[in-house]
């Protein structure tokens, strides 16, 4: 075993990152911690039952896929037990940004002699756009590679601090932090405030990733709910969320469409969008968590960016 470990963020990344031939063995982080209810205690057998009844209940998620797929390579990341020297490679988008918080709480818990550098893709030059690791070309992984951000113990453990507010049951603790320049997270504030946004607004009663896809629908003449994916992809600025995520949200959003072929939002749903009227009481669900906290107990304040326990 080499004294070198990479931990990635995900497949389609792991694959480039063989092809580059640095040295060291590879692990994916084969999860979505974004999304479902979370705690603290990452690798736990609670963590993992309460992962799989998520992801089964609401991605359909057989039993013998979650244990050949992130068990496997969990229990592939308990035996690298040797590695002196871990390189986690994460992206700016929530997302990634929530993974790289339990990556490095399990590490804190159980590497604690383990040198852990960062490499971060986001802001990569002087255009707006902000890129994933698989967008960057060959020459510009290296170039990540070669000034990896050596994380400090202060890092670390404030790293854990961060996951074990996502995990807790108030996300007005999370509002509080306001510290992140002090770490070496460039991307965690934003994403931090990304998530913040995921509780329902006082306005409509949706959040804003519910209004946005009100708002794409009602922009652009979709012919088909593929189309509205497309751009939803497009322009989601950084959650970083896929297909089947968006499929999900949309499916919840229904009633408010008359129809995807082609995609159409119903009186209603303009309704909403306009905040004419407001949709909390329709689409609240007591079984949605966002981390630790309930999604519906908390309202989202846009005029003073603030959340609001109700």
């Amino acid at each position: 075993m080499s004294s070198l470990l990479h931990i990635t963020n995900g497949d389609s990344f792991t694959e480039r990152l063989q092809q580059l031939n640095l040295k060291g063995d590879v692990i994916t982080w084969r999860e979505m911690l974004c999304e479902g209810k979370t705690l603290t205690n990452v690798g736990s057998e609670s963590f993992w039952k309460t992962r799989f009844e998520f992801l089964h209940k609401n991605y359909k998620v057989s039993k013998s896929w979650f244990i050949e797929k992130t068990l496997k390579e969990y229990r592939s990341l308990c035996n690298h037990k040797q590695q002196d020297e871990i390189v986690l490679w994460f992206e700016y988008d929530l997302f990634c940004q929530v993974n790289m918080l339990a990556v490095i709480s399990w590490l804190l818990a159980n590497r604690k002699y383990a040198q852990i550098s960062l490499v971060c893709s986001g802001d990569e030059d002087d255009s707006d756009k902000m890129y994933g690791l698989n967008e960057l070309s060959d020459e510009q992984l290296l170039g990540l590679y070669k000034k990896k951000t050596l994380l400090n113990q202060d890092d670390i453990e404030y790293a854990d601090y961060v996951w074990q507010l996502y995990c807790s049951d108030n996300p007005m603790r999370l509002e509080n932090l306001t510290d992140f320049k002090n770490y070496n997270f460039d991307y965690l504030g934003d994403a931090i405030q990304s998530h913040l946004k995921r509780f329902p607004s006082i306005a409509n009663g949706l959040n804003a990733m519910e209004n946005n896809i009100l708002k794409q629908a009602m922009e652009h003449k979709h012919a088909n709910k593929k189309g509205l994916l497309g751009t939803l992809l497009q322009n989601q600025g950084n959650l970083g969320f896929g297909d089947s995520q968006y499929e999900r949200a949309i499916n919840r959003l229904k009633p408010l469409f008359t129809g995807f072929n082609p995609v159409r939002l119903s009186k209603k749903g303009k309704e909403i969008l306009e905040g004419k009227t407001n949709y909390y009481s329709t689409i609240q669900d007591n079984d949605v968590y966002l981390g630790g906290a309930l999604k519906y107990n908390f309202l989202y304040n846009t005029n003073v960016d603030r959340i609001l326990k109700l």
